[in-house]
């Protein structure tokens, strides 16, 4: 089983940014062309992405619907979203628009009732965002920290047909500091649940070091800065991923 590369797209105010640990004020943009840029990905071989409408994370609603429409409408492959959404007629919306995966966060803690229907309704198509903060979980746009430890919120899915986990280490992401690995693949080894890897990908070691670890659980990996930034090429890392199969 080879690792999924997944390049970011980060939307805010229509534009593609990334941020600092999940700080609205320490966004840096890329660019103001969020359906070019990732035609640029599939260009380089891309088959998934991930986009996070990052104003939906905070007002809990779509905020970069345009955006998101015009990503997936120029995208040949496979769409990951995530942000903001919380409710089923936004689920059954995005899936309707061409949406492959559907990320949820906040309401797999807050509303969990809601997420196992979906994961059940929407086979495959349901991915559980378990975003950590010194071993707990993170929620509204990573702006709030809860008493829940991530390995808990994990587990009240293991039977509800969740797609993925993506877990992020927030103190990490957009930081380049490198990835997680050891609590990525903890995660993945206590749960039955394959765990997508995010936050602080550095460059190609943290793609090879997970990708020894796609017999853990580790299905796949999130980059963003590091590919904007030119420390990661998306071929080369793609290419690596694809070598460990």
């Amino acid at each position: 089983m080879s690792l999924i590369v997944f390049p970011a797209i980060d939307l805010k105010g229509g534009q593609v940014v990334r941020l600092a640990e999940g700080d609205m004020d320490r966004a840096t943009v890329y660019g103001d062309n969020p359906a070019a840029q990732a035609l640029l990905f599939a260009e380089s071989g891309a088959q998934h992405l991930h986009v996070v409408d990052l104003d939906g994370s905070f007002a809990g609603h779509a905020v970069n619907a345009a955006a998101v429409e015009a990503i997936v409408d120029a995208f040949p492959g496979h769409v990951q979203l995530g942000g903001g959404i919380r409710n089923r007629e936004a689920v059954e919306r995005w899936f309707d628009l061409g949406v492959s995966r559907i990320v949820i966060g906040t309401a797999a803690l807050k509303d969990p009732a809601f997420v196992k229907a979906a994961a059940r309704d929407f086979p495959g198509g349901i991915v559980v965002a378990v975003d950590a903060r010194d071993g707990f979980v993170a929620t509204d746009g990573w702006a709030e920290k809860s008493d829940m430890p991530v390995i808990d919120l994990a587990r009240r899915f293991e039977d509800a047909g969740v797609a993925s986990l993506l877990f992020t280490d927030v103190g990490r992401d957009g930081l380049l500091k490198g990835v997680n690995i050891d609590a990525t693949v903890d995660l993945a080894r206590a749960t039955d649940m394959p765990v997508i890897a995010s936050g602080g990908v550095a460059g190609i070691a943290d793609i090879r070091i997970l990708s020894l670890h796609a017999d853990d659980g580790i299905e796949g990996v999130i980059t963003g800065r590091a590919l904007y930034d030119g420390r990661l090429d998306l071929k080369t890392a793609l290419a690596v991923a694809q070598a460990a199969a």
